[in-house]
């Protein structure tokens, strides 16, 4: 059985997170920033955690995709995503 609730984890350049954030609260998400030291990519990053159905994610992975530094050849993003099942969501 798919699991309704997904959390996308995603981390990403400090520098691209306002800009991320922005683009997802103004599409209706809710996201969390956690400030990062160290990382994939060794430079300043923040993880963002965004709880969606799982009819969502890609539209998450979109609004991210967009919204990331792209390195010089076009193929090299700043950006490590993961996406994980959400046994249990509880807001209080």
């Amino acid at each position: 059985m798919e699991t309704k609730t997904k959390l996308v984890i995603a981390i990403v350049q400090d520098t691209d997170t306002a800009r991320i954030m922005q683009a997802l609260l103004e599409a209706g998400h809710r996201v969390t920033q956690v400030a990062t030291t160290g990382g994939f990519m060794r430079r300043g990053v923040d993880t963002l955690m965004i709880g969606v159905p799982a009819d969502q994610v890609d539209e998450v992975l979109d609004i991210i995709r967009r919204h990331v530094t792209v390195g010089e050849d076009e193929t090299l993003r700043h950006a490590m995503i993961f996406v994980l099942p959400v046994e249990e969501h509880v807001q209080l």
